[in-house]
């Protein structure tokens, strides 16, 4: 299936809504699919990162939104608008650093107000069109995106990645991983070193996954270890995702900023992978919040503890890049060079 998908079922002569998805975070011991039939249920799977990935948080949003009118009893179409909103005001707290979470919502929500439709049964069906036309076109901007990327990857290099931007960062393919798997189905032989990616291990846990199912080599190495193989001479590339794109900084996973360093003092070109929905043109990296998470991701694992109980905790999810340490930005529209091409600032307008 997809990474995450609508589903309609009938109980009991009733039509019963849910969004479907994987829930990554029992990944790779489990693969199992979940379902939540309500908004407060579909947060918690946000902030429990059981969803997670800038564009597969942008197809929750929009689903998000969808199923908020779905379950409106509103019988006035005001107070069907004011249930939608509810629903996407609570939706964008989830998770504030990663723009496409709000433009998936804010998506939905203006096609049902632009619409000019009267009845709340057609904003339903506004809703629920807008939102899978949102998955739909991140299958396709993928594939487009990936196509685009593979060009700079040449026959038998190695690449290293960080985090996981592949197809369950997605609604399919993959961003950053979708480079390489494009490569890949060009023909070329591309080997991949994933970083652990600390604390959460996304890396590890499910782009090593991933890649082990499309049959990709793929080795996987501490989050310290990346700068080593540079000087070593055994990565040709870096290859990372974004959760947000400013004119001066790309926002992703903590520890992207520590890479693209060590790929400038290298030589090694470090690329960004991502959709045009992820660029904010309104704001720099002075504005965005960087959103912080439990210290038990830290201090805990499994139950054990990895450190004092009471010790004090910086647990940032991302970190920002400086646009100046990044060779190049991979879009489903093609590649862009910051600071040296006019297809830079289109990005922006």
């Amino acid at each position: 299936m997809r990474t995450i998908e609508w589903k309609d079922d009938a109980e009991n002569g009733t039509k019963k809504s849910a969004i479907a998805m994987i829930d990554q975070t029992l990944l790779p011991a489990e693969y199992r699919v979940i379902e939540c039939g309500t908004i407060p249920a579909l947060c918690e799977a946000i902030e429990t990162l059981r969803i997670r990935g800038a564009p597969a948080l942008g197809a929750a949003g929009g689903y998000g939104i969808a199923l908020a009118a779905q379950n409106s009893t509103a019988s006035s179409f005001d107070q069907f608008m004011h249930d939608l909103l509810a629903a996407a005001r609570a939706i964008k707290q989830t998770r504030p650093t990663a723009i496409n979470l709000a433009w998936g919502v804010d998506r939905v929500i203006g096609a049902v107000r632009e619409s000019g439709c009267g009845t709340t049964n057609e904003a339903r069906e506004i809703a629920l069109r807008e939102a899978s036309a949102i998955a739909d076109e991140d299958v396709t901007r993928n594939r487009r995106l990936g196509e685009h990327g593979a060009a700079l990857l040449a026959d038998g290099e190695t690449v290293l990645t960080h985090c996981n931007a592949g197809r369950l960062a997605c609604v399919d393919f993959g961003t950053a991983i979708g480079v390489i798997r494009a490569a890949v189905e060009e023909g070329k032989e591309i080997a991949v070193v994933s970083c652990e990616t600390r604390p959460l291990n996304q890396g590890g846990r499910i782009t090593v996954w991933e890649l082990a199912q499309d049959r990709i080599p793929v080795t996987l190495i501490a989050d310290s270890a990346a700068g080593s193989m540079m000087r070593k001479g055994l990565i040709d590339r870096v290859i990372v995702g974004a959760d947000r794109i400013t004119r001066d900084a790309v926002f992703n996973k903590i520890g992207t900023y520590t890479h693209s360093v060590l790929a400038k003092e290298n030589g090694i070109p470090f690329y960004v992978a991502a959709p045009k929905a992820t660029f904010d043109s309104t704001r720099q990296e002075r504005d965005i919040e960087i959103e912080e998470r439990g210290p038990d991701e830290l201090r805990v694992l499994e139950g054990t503890m990895l450190a004092p109980v009471d010790c004090a905790v910086y647990n940032p999810a991302f970190d920002a890049t400086p646009i100046e340490n990044v060779t190049a930005v991979i879009t489903e529209d093609g590649v862009a060079y910051p600071g040296r091409s006019e297809s830079w600032g289109r990005l922006f307008v």
